[in-house]
């Protein structure tokens, strides 16, 4: 076989068509992958996790994204602040990625030790003319939205994040998720790429065939239909579905809560959608009866029939309910492989057994994102092989990975590339 000169990056971004999946390379290759942490996981907001990830002083969180890490600490305080996982000696990291608890921050190397608003407060050895002041931890940028925490490793973020904070800070209000918990978490590891998860995730083209636990609470009309292809009762089924959202709508807006939805998507810096979304059968929660999964409701939510705030950023997604919430973050750990961690929070005073059901609440989710690995990992293999080229997106029920697609080539080429 003659050897083939590679394309740049900037020759793959470009060479993707409107209305088609990208080219093999940009899911496969390792210099895509290690340009991807640096344009949409380096330089952009991400979502980090919760307030409730760190819910007393001494609680840090650490969480490694690509080469880099960041510590999320509660101060003495009660101040969460985030810092680079990095010991201003030489470099050693302070924590492994993961939950802990700890009374001040203690590098494992040499012993130089900070507090946990990131002052250098012990270093032996360094001489009477060193100025500890000048070796605290580096700040990183982090933002508490309603108790969603995001963070961004640029050295200057996005600005347009201020829209997905004046957006969102009303919708997830009534939720007080400062004083929610984390019930459950865990991470699988998807073999595909970041944005093959990403894909999979924007669209429910997939999920009749898929995903019979989502499927009970879902109402299929929401992701898209080809107006051309509906029989007669189909046409009625729709008229009556949009009658019911309509309804769902006034009244959900009548009590306060912000339902509408906002794509801030192509176009923008920061990529985030949001939208309130009927529940199907007895319109409480994603659980396998549609019924609540926790007797005691988040927040100031009275009514279990309030929907589904559904919620994406460029790689998370959300759903908040009366009774629970559940958040998905997707972090790539290399050109195949993804680690998509999930959390499940309830009222900070349910209590398992009394109040939920630790199997209700999380069969659901638990469930769908175990089939979305084997759909992303057959994905995965596909556009790996020699036979692959570029497809067509349904435009009826895959316009948001079109415009995912659109976004990125934008991201890319702004970044350089």
């Amino acid at each position: 076989m003659l050897d083939r000169p590679q394309l740049s990056i900037g020759d793959l971004v470009r060479a993707r068509r409107p209305g088609l999946t990208f080219p093999a390379g940009l899911y496969n290759r390792a210099d895509v992958f290690e340009a991807d942490l640096d344009v949409f996981f380096h330089r952009q907001w991400i979502f980090a996790g919760f307030e409730a990830d760190v819910p007393e002083p001494g609680d840090v969180a650490a969480i490694d994204v690509g080469g880099s890490s960041a510590l999320i600490a509660r101060g003495d305080d009660g101040i969460v602040r985030a810092f680079r996982n990095v010991c201003r000696h030489r470099g050693a990291r302070l924590l492994p990625h993961g939950k802990h608890t700890v009374g001040k921050l203690v590098c494992p190397y040499h012993q130089w030790t900070y507090e946990l608003d990131g002052d250098l407060i012990h270093a032996d050895h360094m001489g009477t003319d060193f100025d500890r002041s000048c070796r605290g931890l580096k700040p990183v940028h982090l933002r508490s939205v309603e108790g969603l925490l995001f963070l961004c490793l640029a050295e200057e973020a996005p600005e347009d994040f201020a829209d997905l904070v004046a957006e969102m800070t009303p919708r997830l209000a009534p939720f007080d998720l400062r004083n929610a918990k984390i019930a459950f978490e865990e991470t699988i590891v998807e073999h595909g790429n970041w944005k093959l998860t990403m894909e999979n995730n924007r669209e429910c083209y997939h999920c009749a065939g898929s995903h019979p636990e989502l499927n009970v609470s879902f109402v299929v009309q929401d992701f898209g239909f080809d107006p051309d292809q509906l029989s007669e009762a189909e046409r009625a089924e729709v008229a009556a579905y949009q009658a019911n959202n309509a309804r769902h709508m006034a009244e959900w807006e009548g009590r306060g809560l912000v339902s509408h939805a906002c794509d801030h998507l192509a176009g923008h810096v920061t990529n985030f959608r949001t939208q309130r979304l009927v529940i199907q059968g007895e319109g409480e929660s994603q659980t396998l009866d549609t019924r609540a999964a926790s007797r005691k409701l988040l927040g100031a939510m009275t009514e279990p029939k309030s929907g589904d705030l559904h919620f994406w950023t460029h790689h998370s997604w959300h759903h908040y309910m009366a009774d629970h919430a559940i958040a998905i973050r997707a972090l790539p750990l290399g050109p195949d492989l993804t680690a998509v961690h999930t959390k499940w929070l309830v009222h900070k005073d349910a209590v398992e057994g009394v109040d939920y059901d630790l199997t209700r609440l999380t069969e659901v989710w638990r469930a769908t994102n175990a089939q979305d690995a084997d759909l992303v990992a057959l994905t995965q293999a596909g556009v790996k092989d020699i036979g692959y080229e570029p497809g067509p997106y349904s435009r009826f029920t895959e316009g948001f990975l079109d415009g995912f697609a659109t976004w990125y080539t934008e991201r890319m080429i702004a970044a350089g590339y």
